[in-house]
């Protein structure tokens, strides 16, 4: 270890990687390694190829001996600096991938995903990466040939090379302060037209919540919802099919929650799902049975609440109720999470509250669906908890339960968009669209 302490280590992130690496970083320090930062500076958003390059370019030029890169995922990062010659980065989630991609691979740069995994397992990555050697002369042999593969690419040439880093530096240019203007213009077409009641108001039986505001529900008004970056809307006690059109019913989950729900009115619900071909079907776990039996046979889907709809529910209750509704024909859960310990901070309360639930489903072939409560919530909370949604692995976040002060709001979609989007995570829109 004496001789790898002196190795130059080169370390980057973008915004969502920004914790975990500074982590890394005093880390490496404490371990005795020289360490080059290459940024970013903050969690405010950023593009991630930028640093990937710039740590992949210290590598190449020998300015230091080995990278560490963190973004969302660790996927985009990769890709960025397999791009730069004589780089050969390697995407590690765990001590077995490190430790191969540095005896098998002779990998230089190693790039993690922060909302795959925790500081920890992180640190243990790093230092079996750094540890390793790649010594077997096959596995040099295997390696070299990838190096050998630059010199067969058109542009390899200085001048070329120069315009690919220009081109490289201006990629994702879209800011996160663009996105906010563009969702802004969108609320702005959304509410011309119509007569927007005082803020504050709850929503009425045929309205949208919109930052504090109600507009009509049409077609057109949940459509630009869609445009915000929302997969699947929560739709309430829908009567005719004149208002559903296709496009916008295989986005809905068709949902009765009200405690007085009786079978009759849980066999109408499936009966409309039916008719006009919704996602889903989102009813209380109890009625799970009768409500598969009801849908047997068609492409609409059985959902129920777990923690529902405090999120104050012990974790392994919740992941027992997942469980069992899973095993009675529940093919999507939608979890609330505990809402009290994301705002006292405990975040780690709340990643093993929603894992344990996203485990459930995973085990069941079920979609896990993570209920926020944005109406609750800081915007900074709101990003917490759809980060910890992200890293323990949830296929939407979703943004109401209809139990609290308000539902969807065009805001809060953007927002829970631009956190999750780039992980490939969908945005459920809730509670305030009746």
């Amino acid at each position: 270890m004496a001789e790898n302490k002196k190795r130059l280590i080169a370390i980057g992130s973008d915004h969502a990687g920004f914790n975990l690496k500074e982590v890394l970083k005093q880390f490496l320090i404490q371990q005795g390694y020289p360490v080059t930062d290459c940024g970013t500076t903050s969690t405010e958003s950023v593009d991630y190829p930028k640093f990937a390059f710039a740590v992949a370019e210290k590598v190449s030029a020998g300015e230091t001996d080995f990278g560490v890169v963190v973004d969302g995922a660790g996927i985009g990062s990769a890709m960025v600096a397999n791009k730069v010659k004589g780089v050969r980065a390697a995407l590690c989630y765990d001590v077995s991938t490190a430790k191969n991609a540095r005896e098998h691979n002779n990998a230089n740069v190693l790039t993690m995903g922060a909302g795959q995994i925790g500081a920890e397992l992180a640190k243990q990555i790093v230092v079996t990466f750094l540890a390793k050697e790649c010594t077997v002369d096959r596995h040099l042999r295997r390696a070299k040939m990838i190096d050998e593969l630059d010199l067969r690419r058109a542009g390899s040439s200085p001048a070329v090379q120069d315009s690919i880093t220009v081109k490289r530096a201006n990629l994702l240019e879209l800011t996160s302060e663009d996105l906010a203007r563009i969702a802004e213009r969108v609320g702005e077409l959304v509410a011309k037209g119509t007569d927007e009641p005082a803020q504050g108001k709850q929503c009425g039986t045929n309205m949208i919540c919109r930052c504090g505001m109600c507009v009509e529900r049409t077609p057109e008004t949940i459509r630009q919802f869609l445009d915000y970056g929302v997969d699947r809307i929560g739709f309430h006690d829908a009567t005719g099919g004149e208002c559903v059109p296709e496009d916008i019913a295989r986005c809905l989950d068709h949902t009765l929650l009200k405690p007085e729900s009786s079978e009759a009115d849980i066999k109408e619900l499936c009966a409309e799902a039916r008719q006009y071909n919704f996602a889903s079907v989102c009813v209380s776990s109890s009625y799970v049975p009768l409500a598969a039996a009801e849908l047997a046979g068609t492409p609409v889907r059985v959902c129920t609440v777990v923690g529902f709809p405090s999120g104050a529910h012990m974790a392994e209750i919740k992941a027992m109720e997942a469980r069992r509704a899973i095993r009675e024909g529940a093919k999507e859960i939608d979890m609330v999470i505990n809402i009290g310990a994301l705002k006292s901070g405990d975040d780690e309360l709340v990643y093993r509250d929603i894992r344990m639930v996203c485990e459930a489903c995973e085990d069941g072939n079920a979609v896990s669906k993570i209920i926020i409560e944005a109406a609750l919530l800081t915007d900074d909370e709101k990003v917490r908890a759809c980060e910890l949604a992200q890293k323990a692995r949830a296929n939407y976040v979703k943004t109401s339960t209809g139990f609290g002060p308000h539902g969807a709001t065009a805001e809060d979609v953007a927002l829970m968009s631009r956190v999750v989007g780039q992980a490939g995570i969908g945005v459920k829109a809730a509670g305030g669209i009746r």
